[in-house]
């Protein structure tokens, strides 16, 4: 257990973050999988909008450290793939 009154600070700001931190990837996640069922779905304009949406999400994590720079960029490539073969079926 910690004694000094900055290492209690420290695990009260650690448990604060963690929280903020997991309701970020949290709400990633929803966001790729509602990115997904567009894709499933077939249609080109919802899934362009939510490419967007998953896009913008993923550079904020990023630039926040929740989700590393490089995994960021590579989900982006991934569902950029699957974005643009949905608007090729069509």
């Amino acid at each position: 257990m910690a004694t000094s009154k900055q290492a209690k600070k420290r695990i009260r700001q650690n448990a604060r973050n963690r929280l903020r931190n997991r309701s970020a990837k949290s709400a990633l996640r929803t966001t790729i999988k509602k990115f997904k069922s567009a894709v499933n779905a077939g249609d080109a304009d919802a899934v362009a909008d939510m490419y967007k949406t998953v896009q913008k999400k993923l550079d904020k994590t990023a630039a926040k450290g929740i989700v590393r720079k490089g995994a960021a960029s590579r989900i982006k490539s991934r569902l950029s793939a699957q974005a643009k073969a949905a608007a090729d079926k069509k």
